[in-house]
């Protein structure tokens, strides 16, 4: 496999500009606004792009999935400075709030543009 640092760019952007507000907002509330800083946030998710695509090429399956969780959870754990238990908290609640405002901005979608369907 090639490792194209195009499309891995591509997802550093996207992924900062998707989840680092989601991810922010649930660490402050989380763990308070001293410990969860935006630019934290920022961090956690370019590290996890980052490391995450690259061990991605390294490891793969069930394994690769286990080794990618344990990164995140280690990034989150260390920039927001909080537990292993809460961090898998923050991690959790992120990707619920995260499937519910795509949810909510694709039907918002359906009724604007329901001819493009």
């Amino acid at each position: 496999m090639v490792f194209n640092l195009i499309g891995l760019a591509l997802n550093v952007i996207v992924g900062v500009i998707a989840v680092s507000p989601v991810l922010w907002l649930v660490g402050r509330t989380m763990v308070g606004k001293e410990k969860a800083k935006f630019t934290d946030a920022i961090w956690i998710v370019t590290l996890g792009i980052i490391i995450g695509s690259i061990l991605g090429v390294l490891v793969h399956g069930f394994l690769g999935f286990v080794v990618s969780l344990i990164l995140w959870l280690a990034l989150i754990r260390h920039f927001f400075d909080t537990g292993w238990l809460k961090a898998l908290a923050i991690a959790v609640i992120a990707l619920v709030v995260f499937a519910i405002i795509v949810a909510v901005l694709a039907f918002i979608g359906l009724l604007v543009l329901p001819n493009f369907v």
